[in-house]
């Protein structure tokens, strides 16, 4: 045993995974082994190597489609004595791995988000928790049970512990645990935690027992010998139950965790509690009834405040558990803001990084930018700024249709901020390296197929990444990049009222009639709803007379054009042969140093969003020339969101040109890149050039000779110092091991 004074110290370290590790667990065999899962998609098992004092990989497992998130050990059995690995990934799936093979021996498919949580039981039984609120008994490779009762994202899940039993499956479905040859009951038992505040146990396959917690999230749990169930919570506390009544405490310390749940408040826009109509409420009186089920709900309306108890059938009594705010009905002085960390706020949301990992709370006034609030958001939790675009979309998203305040214009986003749809605009107070405040679009995941994908940091020093595998090759998601980046996101609404408005202001030969305003509204609509049916004639008409409007009040019309371009049929038909040299003659004469910004920045990204479509792919190439000279005569200036689509028209024009080898336009883009990366500061439009770089020379000799003459390798080594964001430092990377 060691010493009273012992310490731990550095053991050995294991390279091998290509990105974060998000699991470990005991192995059963061999004796002292582990097995680890990563963001990688693998699953690694490591076994004990006694001369070197360390671990030897023995076996990696894959079957994933996305990051793997958690893991467990599924007890050995008669078929498998060394046991079986179950994971959890991103994908919705769970991957069933025996020792024999590196794919899976089965997939369990059922739920529609990631499984961030896994138990198995003594008898083979596995429990599988995820984002989509439910939880999952699995017997083989068969779902035998859900567990619906959480409303939002189920953290963890145990079984709890079977003792001298024996387990069956039957076709009917159910699980049955015999003792002495007698079946003792039909199912097992299992706890639940998650994102709704509550711990729930389960018996039988119903929900026996729901306990409120003064906490959001109930992030972890463990059964103990004893049977007590141990809690872990967002709010740093650790809670034990149990059904003991010499291990109960006290009636003091009963009654003060009863009041401390009473004192907590649940907004409703986290969906705990649904939707609620204050007017429709009942009163005090409405709790003399007695509840129907354990953990049942019922809001009550005091005046102005709205309170939430939940019926407790072991006391037979309806227990607060905390003021509701943010409900339909109220009023910003009362329950309509939500009090966190000490000030009022008319959102905290909970945010999902996409990252498996644990919920942050994001405080939100309709007064703030969005992208300004994602950015602070993502640096107070240390978080990867390539989320930065989905945590605004979040935002954005949930909260369409508010009216903003007086707030701060200089970050307002410009289809809703300050009631303002001002495009176009620099930003250049804004402190965000990376933010959109135009569109909200442009960030994207190179080589990846979901937005989910993220990339952790390296040593800026070392240059050691998290893509240095041993006894593997580097990883590179950045490059060569196979498709072209568009720019999708908007604001509809706010898109139309500008055009209505600005039509008013427009010469009487230009304007639109009520019809024509219909039209637009309809093709617009099908465009953002994804729908099937496509434009007509006479809305495409519309639609051209509309972005030959004068320059001064074109860019609504711009915004609609950049937006339906990337459907098939609008492509073809601006971008055909017949028309197509028109059409970017008309978006290039808009590229003028001396026009306004707006036009300059949305028809650079109304030309990026061509090459979605084959029509307009074959029209971006044939206009290269032109085009780029033009486009690059916008690279002076400090405006990072031109520079960003200036950087994104090079990426799609490398895509093409690595598809087909054409050296000669390699050599153009790479002049361009050379060019662009002298004047830009902004760091996205800096990554996006990376990118297009790293395309153009990849499997190509002659086109890191020409990037070499060109000077490409020492105006980028800059980057290799970049900490954050960390893409920048690691594609970077990647392109100087090339040159």
């Amino acid at each position: 045993m060691a010493s009273s004074g012992a310490r731990y110290r550095l053991s050995c370290s294991l390279p091998g995974h290509e990105l974060d590790v998000r699991g470990l667990v005991c192995c059963l065999y061999p004796p002292g082994a582990f097995v680890s899962v990563s963001r990688d998609r693998t699953t690694r098992l490591w076994a004990p190597d006694s001369p070197n004092r360390g671990f030897t990989e023995m076996h990696c497992m894959s079957g994933h489609s996305n990051f793997v998130s958690c893991v467990c050990i599924i007890p050995s059995s008669d078929i498998y004595p060394h046991g079986l690995i179950a994971t959890g990934g991103n994908d919705h799936n769970i991957c069933v791995f025996s020792l024999d093979s590196p794919v899976p021996l089965y997939i369990l498919k059922g739920h529609k988000d990631t499984v961030c949580s896994l138990s198995s039981g003594k008898f083979g039984t596995l429990l599988s928790g995820s984002w989509d609120t439910t939880a999952k008994v699995w017997l083989n490779d068969k779902c035998m049970m859900t567990l619906q009762g959480h409303t939002a994202a189920v953290w963890a899940v145990k079984i709890l512990p079977e003792q001298g039993l024996m387990l069956t499956g039957s076709a009917d479905k159910t699980i049955k645990l015999w003792k002495a040859g007698r079946c003792e009951r039909t199912f097992s038992d299992f706890v639940t935690t998650g994102e709704d505040r509550s711990l729930r146990i389960w018996k039988h396959g119903e929900c026996a027992q729901t306990i409120r917690l003064p906490a959001q999230s109930i992030w972890c749990c463990c059964v103990l010998d004893n049977g007590d169930i141990v809690v872990g919570a967002s709010d740093g506390i650790i809670r034990v139950f149990t059904e003991s009544v010499d291990r109960t405490a006290s009636a003091e310390e009963i009654k003060a965790f009863e009041k401390e749940l009473s004192q907590a408040t649940i907004d409703t826009k986290t969906g705990d509690l649904g939707d609620i109509n204050v007017e429709q409420l009942p009163g005090r009186e409405h709790l003399n009834e007695a509840g129907t089920r354990e953990g049942q709900t019922r809001l009550i309306r005091d005046g102005e405040n709205v309170e939430a108890f939940q019926w407790s059938v072991s006391e037979g009594r309806w227990m607060k558990i905390g003021d509701v705010v943010g409900s339909s009905g109220a009023n910003q002085q009362t329950s309509g803001k939500v009090l966190y960390e000490g000030k009022e706020f008319d959102y905290v949301f909970s945010i999902h990084v996409n990252e498996g990992g644990p919920t942050y709370k994001l405080p939100y006034n309709i007064s703030d930018d969005p992208w300004m609030t994602a950015y602070n958001f993502l640096q107070k939790n240390d978080l990867n700024p390539m989320f930065l675009d989905q945590v605004a979309k979040f935002i954005i998203d949930n909260t369409k249709g508010q009216m903003l305040g007086l707030g701060n214009t200089s970050f307002s986003d410009p289809f809703t901020g300050g009631g303002r749809y001002v495009p176009g605009s620099s930003g250049s107070s804004s402190t965000v390296p990376t933010a959109d405040p135009f569109t909200g679009a442009g960030r994207y995941v190179p080589g990846s197929v979901s937005t989910t994908a993220a990339v952790t940091g390296v040593d800026p020093f070392t240059g050691n990444s998290a893509y240095q595998s041993a006894g593997s090759k580097t990883v590179n998601i950045y490059f060569p990049k196979k498709e072209a980046v568009s720019f999708d996101q908007a604001n509809p609404t706010q898109i139309l009222g500008k055009l209505k408005e600005l039509n008013g202001t427009a010469p009487e030969e230009k304007k639109l009639t009520e019809d024509d305003l219909v039209l637009l509204e309809k093709i617009l609509s099908l465009i953002c709803d994804s729908s099937s049916e496509k434009p007509t004639a006479q809305q495409l008409q519309i639609l051209w007379k509309a972005i030959n409007w004068p320059e001064d009040i074109v860019f609504p019309a711009l915004d609609i054009l950049r937006l339906s371009i990337k459907h098939p049929s609008v492509n073809e038909n601006f971008c055909n042969e017949k028309e197509g040299a028109h059409f970017s003659r008309h978006l290039i004469s808009l590229l003028n140093p001396k026009g306004k910004p707006a036009n300059q920045l949305l028809a650079l990204r109304t030309f990026c969003n061509c090459f979605v479509g084959q029509a307009g792919q074959k029209l971006m190439m044939s206009q290269r020339e032109s085009l780029i000279s033009h486009a690059i005569e916008l690279k002076s200036g400090n405006n990072k969101n031109i520079h960003i689509a200036l950087a994104t028209l090079t990426l799609n024009y490398s895509v093409c040109f690595h598809k087909d080898h054409n050296i000669e336009g390699k050599a153009q883009c790479l002049s361009v890149i050379s060019t662009i990366l002298e004047v830009v500061q902004d760091l996205e439009a800096t990554f996006r050039l990376l990118v297009a770089l790293g395309t153009l020379i990849s499997d190509d000799s002659n086109a890191v000779q020409l990037a070499k003459s060109l000077g490409v390798d020492s105006q980028i080594k800059k980057y290799a110092s970049v900490s954050e964001p960390a893409k920048v430092n690691e594609c970077c990377r990647f392109i100087l091991n090339l040159l």
